[in-house]
């Protein structure tokens, strides 16, 4: 899919640049930086760092600093250099002509690893999205001697009007996309509506990426999610159907991993992907327990919940990888109200995960019906149906062939099933 950046087979050798910088409130973590560069598919040959007060503006760094990553560039024969910033389209040409070599902001990388993560129609839509409109602040690159108002030797003619040709139709393609993606906007939002009137509860997997969410997501519900410990391994939204005890029938979410600072163009351009997650019924927020920085990705995550308007959300926090926790074992913490609030597992060693389905039927609403139910023999669908939904807990057939039927099942089930045989509960009671 990628349309824009052309990727070799082997890992291209890239030297890394981070600066710490003063003016920085939140800086970036040098080692996530590197995890993305590979999860890219880079070498990383060198790592840069240094400080600043602020931004050079013309070159980002120092003239002593761009020295020595031109340095770095020449004795490991990379192609690449990399930093852990965004830089401005100006700084990224004024950096390359420098150092003679492809430079790639933070934004960049990420939308390289999108690219090659996404899977279905949408997803590539809405990489080719926040492809386009990163390239489009770029787009003077490859045109710079075109730009002239005056025309030279070699330079009037069509030429001139070239730069603006290729601007109207990355225009153009972006109008394109944002319309087929208002389209799958509006088929979500209809596939939303059918489950709310339907009183089906939607239950969103949220957190950092490579928290261990798919790996969740596959173990729960027994599908086979793209897994791997690498940084953004999902991008598409995945859902599937889950009987719950004492819950009946949830859809659970996959949805994409947020990471700090997500560039706002891919927070646009997965909106339709991320409203998954705004429109839950209950949020599982799936940290990664064993993780250093454990309480910075939970804040980290909960900013972008609030970019998407779903930080009001029920929340539950669900502490994945617990098995690599020293005594790290299944639990389930509640609220003075003896609500549960966070539950403690290991996806990978399923262990804890009867905990997590225990504390989802606690935290979504939902009635029940419990009750003795007198059914004659031409009731045989509406028995069917009950044990279709595993709602049956025990049976007898009386000498007349009634048949009295235990039954506990969701309301709205019973409700439905009722509806569907023509029947009503006094009838079935009565008998």
């Amino acid at each position: 899919m990628s349309l824009f950046f052309e990727r070799p087979d082997f890992g291209e050798r890239a030297v890394l640049v981070h600066l710490k910088l003063n003016s920085e409130t939140e800086p970036e973590d040098p080692r996530e930086f590197e995890e993305l560069v590979i999860s890219a598919g880079g070498d990383p040959v060198e790592f840069i760092t240094g400080s600043r007060s602020a931004p050079h503006a013309k070159l980002f760094v120092g003239t002593g600093k761009l020295d020595e990553i031109a340095s770095a560039v020449n004795s490991s024969e990379a192609e690449l250099v990399i930093f852990n910033h965004n830089l401005s389209p100006s700084q990224e040409r004024n950096i390359e002509a420098e150092l003679k070599c492809r430079v790639l902001d933070r934004t960049g990388l990420i939308l390289d690893i999108f690219a090659q993560r996404a899977r279905t129609h949408e997803g590539k839509l809405q990489v080719e999205l926040a492809q386009l409109q990163h390239l489009s602040t770029r787009l003077i690159r490859g045109w710079t001697h075109l730009e002239r108002q005056k025309g030279g030797i070699g330079l009037r003619g069509p030429g001139e009007t070239q730069l603006e040709s290729d601007r109207r139709m990355v225009r153009e393609r972006i109008k394109a996309i944002q319309a087929r993606l208002l389209k799958v906007r509006k088929q979500r939002a209809q596939g939303r509506r059918a489950r709310v009137r339907a009183e089906v509860p939607a239950v969103s997997l949220v957190g950092y990426t490579n928290a261990g969410k798919s790996t969740l997501f596959n173990t729960l519900t027994q599908s086979d999610v793209f897994v791997a410990d690498q940084l953004f391994a999902t991008l598409d939204p995945t859902m599937r159907k889950l009987d719950i005890p004492e819950q009946g029938q949830v859809i659970f979410a996959d949805t994409v991993g947020f990471i700090s600072h997500l560039p706002h163009r891919l927070v646009d351009a997965f909106r339709a992907t991320l409203e998954e997650a705004a429109n839950a019924t209950l949020l599982l927020h799936v940290v990664d327990a064993a993780a250093e920085d454990r309480a910075t990705n939970i804040k980290r995550v909960e900013e972008v919940l609030k970019e998407i308007d779903a930080h009001k959300l029920p929340t539950l926090m669900v502490y994945n990888k617990v098995d690599l926790l020293e005594d790290g074992a299944p639990r389930i913490d509640r609220n003075a109200e003896g609500l549960p609030v966070a539950v403690w597992l290991s996806a990978l060693n399923n262990q804890g995960l009867d905990l997590l389905l225990q504390a989802v039927a606690e935290r979504l609403p939902g009635q029940f019906v419990h009750q003795i139910l007198c059914l004659r023999p031409d009731h045989g669908a509406l028995r069917a149906s009950l044990y279709s939904h595993k709602a049956v807990l025990n049976e007898q057939v009386d000498e007349t062939g009634r048949i009295k039927l235990e039954v506990k099942l969701p309301e709205i089930d019973f409700l439905r099933m009722l509806k569907g045989s023509g029947l009503k509960l006094e009838d079935l009671v009565a008998l």
